[in-house]
């Protein structure tokens, strides 16, 4: 069966885009056959492109996030998925308030994926500047790379 992994946070259009994008280039690179999809808790930017900012960085780094959408946490993803996985410890916290009962999917933050980093969330960098989405992708591409190791085994 394939692994899934759905990446959450606030807006569905900085950071899980961005880790989306990153972890389904792993991935591919890796061989890893995986089901990725990003979703938000907010419902502010629902159909909207990425951030422009976000856009930018990826492009930096070879990847097009251009066509994702943003779109809603459901109740059905906690029964359709394999993983759950916050940005922060507030996505977190908002994952498991809506948690049902029958919920199959194991939920985490990202960076428990990447202890080495000594950070626990990856911050938001929608109110800052283009060097906030520098660092949210060097924090999201470190979670990326534990978690697919994860995914692995």
């Amino acid at each position: 069966m394939t692994p899934s992994v759905l990446f959450v946070c606030l807006g569905n259009i900085c950071r899980s885009p961005l880790a989306e994008g990153v972890f389904r280039d792993l991935a591919a690179r890796e061989g890893v056959a995986v089901r990725i999809d990003s979703a938000g808790t907010g419902d502010w930017h629902l159909g909207h492109a990425p951030d422009k900012r976000a856009q930018a960085v990826a492009a930096k780094n070879r990847l097009d996030i251009s066509g994702l959408r943003a779109r809603l946490v459901t109740e059905d993803d906690f029964r359709s998925f394999d993983h759950i996985i916050a940005m922060d410890s507030s996505n977190l916290a908002n994952l498991q308030a809506m948690r049902p009962a029958d919920a199959t999917a194991a939920v985490a933050k990202l960076l428990d994926y990447a202890p080495e980093t000594g950070i626990p969330d990856v911050p938001d960098p929608y109110y800052g500047g283009p060097e906030g989405f520098d660092e949210t992708y060097a924090l999201v591409e470190a979670g990326a790379k534990g978690l697919l190791d994860a995914v692995r085994k």
